[in-house]
């Protein structure tokens, strides 16, 4: 398909079945419903070694180059991360470091869904605006929300159900889409 747009979708828990994860997950589903859209959920973040500036040089460790290519593949990007002592998870934060050294993120329409409960993921908000922003990334302000999600609202398949979910879910996908 010529016209076909790739989002990259970056989960940022390391925690199998996180809310995160899942409403990454929900995001590619939804995503299969959207004409032209395509996802990859990248599940590299456990493998990434620590962030070391004389490691970022060809030839870069192997999950590092995944990364990249990943992030160069992709027309979008779209994160899903949690906060952790009011800020990124440092494995995160890790996997972001990684991209200031190279050109594959910059000018690349960004955002991210905040699932956290009312009132909390601000500070994990407001680090990822600023890292983005030395990464040269195009962040979408309307591509940034807030869908709180409740642990009783993931089903057993992995997913959220609730049609409201989905449907702001799939307002971000086409807003990154447009980029």
């Amino acid at each position: 398909m010529p016209n076909e747009r790739h989002i990259l979708l970056l989960p940022g828990s390391l925690r199998a079945g996180s809310a995160n994860e899942a409403v990454l997950r929900t995001a590619a589903a939804v995503a299969g419903s959207l004409p032209g859209l395509r996802t990859t959920y990248y599940s590299g973040l456990a493998g990434l070694p620590h962030f070391d500036p004389d490691l970022d040089t060809d030839p870069l460790p192997g999950p590092v180059a995944g990364l990249r290519a990943a992030i160069e593949a992709a027309d979008a990007l779209l994160v899903c991360t949690p906060e952790y002592a009011g800020t990124l998870p440092g494995s995160f934060k890790n996997l972001l470091d990684w991209t200031v050294g190279g050109v594959e993120i910059a000018d690349k329409p960004a955002g991210w869904i905040n699932c956290a409960a009312p009132n909390r993921g601000h500070g994990a908000e407001a680090t990822l605006r600023t890292v983005l922003g030395y990464t040269g990334a195009a962040v979408l302000d309307g591509a940034c929300v807030r869908i709180p999600l409740e642990r009783g609202a993931i089903g057993p398949d992995g997913l959220v159900a609730d049609p409201l979910v989905r449907g702001r879910i799939g307002e971000v996908l086409t807003r990154l889409a447009a980029g």
